[in-house]
């Protein structure tokens, strides 16, 4: 019978038995949500209060990534160098960062800093007298500094891996051009680099708007809270705690799909310039494809491989 089945079913797409599976997949849903008593119209009538904060949320991830970057970047550039202070620094942030949960690190900074700037503004006298409050952090910013250094720390060996993923005839290259560090790292090795560091760091920045809800357990004021906060606070306040959390986790799978649509666009164009199955097209003695036709999508170097392979395959 199951070989009737698949016989029946082979002229289907695949695309369309996988679509067939979602829909299938979502009746059982709507058939359970139907039954437990899933309330539609308090979500059609609280969703917007909800969605209210993925500006929140995104402003977070967005700062997040950025201080991440930076420190990613600056640990990468340390790691590889040969300086022992600057590589023991970096190694005891990422040690510690990536050794310690995020919630505690968040918590660390929200409420543990503002203590050490009281105990310190009290035993050293001399201190300007703002130095007691100059740790007390709004939640959002106590938050995003934690989501930065925490992310900043796995991203720091994603750094270095593309770095080190340069070939060393680039750096021997720049170093016979007279280029000083800097600028060898800036305009020849940090540009390559890139290609490799982008998608993983994309990831990264997807699991970062995800972690924003854990930004909810230090206490956010309702101006100034996101998604799961909102949806904390008002499925509380109505006794709508299925709704009010299948409400948030539809708005993050959504925030999810869409920044995962741009990230494969952004690698598609990153990528197109080192696109590997141009080459094989060249150098195929049955295809059509001309070298001249590829040579703007493959990088310089391979196409010049591609035609010397492809010169010998019609020899």
């Amino acid at each position: 019978m199951l070989e009737r089945a698949e016989l029946a079913s082979a002229r289907i797409p695949f695309r369309y038995k996988v679509a067939a599976v979602w829909v299938a997949i979502f009746l059982v849903l709507g058939f359970f949500g139907n039954a437990a008593g899933f309330d539609m119209a308090w979500i059609r009538d609280k969703i917007g209060f909800i969605a209210a904060g993925v500006q929140y949320t995104l402003l977070i991830a967005l700062g997040g990534i950025v201080l991440a970057v930076v420190l990613a970047t600056l640990g990468a550039l340390a790691r590889i160098g040969r300086n022992p202070v600057s590589y023991g620094i970096v190694g005891f942030y990422v040690s510690f960062f990536r050794g310690t949960p995020l919630i505690v690190q968040m918590f660390l900074i929200y409420l543990a800093l503002p203590q050490v700037g009281r105990n310190l503004a009290a035993e050293y006298t001399w201190l300007p007298e703002g130095f007691r409050d100059l740790f007390i952090l709004e939640v959002a910013v106590a938050g995003t500094l934690a989501l930065g250094l925490n992310y900043g720390a796995y991203m720091t060996e994603i750094f270095r891996a593309g770095v080190q993923s340069v070939a060393g005839g680039q750096g021997e290259a720049a170093d016979a051009l007279g280029m000083t560090y800097a600028q060898k790292m800036r305009k020849v090795v940090l540009p390559q680099a890139f290609r490799v560091i982008i998608p993983p760091t994309g990831n990264e920045f997807i699991a970062m708007l995800k972690d924003t809800a854990l930004i909810s357990f230090l206490g956010t004021t309702l101006a100034s809270a996101e998604i799961f906060r909102r949806a904390q606070l008002v499925g509380k306040a109505d006794f709508k705690n299925l709704e009010a959390y299948i409400t948030a986790a539809l708005l993050y799978w959504l925030l999810t799909i869409v920044f995962s649509y741009f990230q494969s666009k952004l690698e598609a164009r990153i990528g197109r310039g080192y696109d590997r199955t141009a080459i094989a097209k060249v150098a195929d003695p049955h295809s059509q494809t001309s070298v001249a036709a590829v040579k703007g999508a493959v990088a310089p170097d391979a196409a010049r491989r591609a035609r010397r392979e492809g010169k010998g395959l019609r020899q």
